[in-house]
């Protein structure tokens, strides 16, 4: 379902004014591949870490999507975080990172694992994002934080009224379920280079939680207002939801 995305996040890097970035990379792992797909980015996790201490990202985070069926799109993401635009489109310097991460790998080792990378995973998709909301919490998002993703597609010339929809409106509300501990964080990201009409998505939402435990038994102690009952009837007029996942960090680098 998520496999044309025009479009996860996180998101809870930078709860200031300070902007935040990020690229989503959609992967597909082939049946029998998982084990080497670990490997793959077990690998890689050391290669983004020296990009973090080289100044190009600020963070990369891998996550394990469900539902993730053979037929079901990609069963896992990777999210790379920036500060910066100009950084996070041109990338930094790759070959830096690689060779100061693994400075005694040879020419031949090299050359392998970037096999293994291509023949563990396939690459689904790239979506350039900006993170335009986001409550006020103190979630630092450990390993096994729990995100569940709304992919939203605003109405044509209505994306503006979307956006001031949930952060007026609905951000109270859902700041008020994380200060009564329903749910961790929740924020809303934009697809940042644009979006044609016959685009997946438009937006993101995403509801953290601590974990499935929190999720299935935390429950919202905050009523819903009349006007925000009214509010979700106005909603479905300026955007689709499209369709949700779920997502399980695994791995993480700050």
């Amino acid at each position: 379902m998520i496999m044309a995305i025009a479009l996860f996040s996180t998101m809870a890097i930078a709860q200031d004014s300070e902007p935040l970035y990020l690229i989503f990379e959609f992967m597909h792992v082939d049946e029998g591949q998982g084990n080497a797909y670990a490997e793959t980015e077990a690998f890689w996790e050391k290669v983004h870490a020296q990009r973090v201490k080289n100044g190009d990202c600020i963070g990369w985070d891998l996550w394990r999507l469900e539902p993730n069926g053979q037929k079901q799109g990609a069963q896992f993401m990777t999210v790379s975080l920036y500060n910066d635009p100009v950084k996070m489109m041109t990338g930094g310097d790759f070959n830096k990172a690689w060779t100061d991460a693994y400075p005694n790998l040879t020419d031949s080792e090299s050359t392998a694992k970037m096999e293994m990378t291509a023949k563990s995973r396939d690459l689904t998709h790239r979506v350039f994002l900006r993170q335009i909301d986001l409550t006020k919490d103190d979630f630092d998002m450990p390993l096994g934080t729990l995100a569940v993703i709304n992919f939203m597609k605003a109405k044509p010339g209505q994306s503006a009224a979307y956006e001031k929809m949930e952060s007026e409106v609905f951000k109270p509300f859902h700041q008020s379920d994380v200060e009564s501990g329903g749910r961790a964080s929740w924020g809303m990201l934009r697809n940042m280079l644009g979006y044609a009409t016959e685009a997946y998505s438009s937006h993101i939402t995403f509801d953290m939680y601590t974990g499935y435990d929190q999720f299935f038994n935390g429950g919202s102690n905050v009523p819903v207002t009349e006007a925000q009952q009214k509010a979700y009837q106005k909603m479905n007029e300026l955007r689709d939801l499209k369709s949700v996942t779920h997502g399980t960090l695994v791995r993480k680098v700050r």
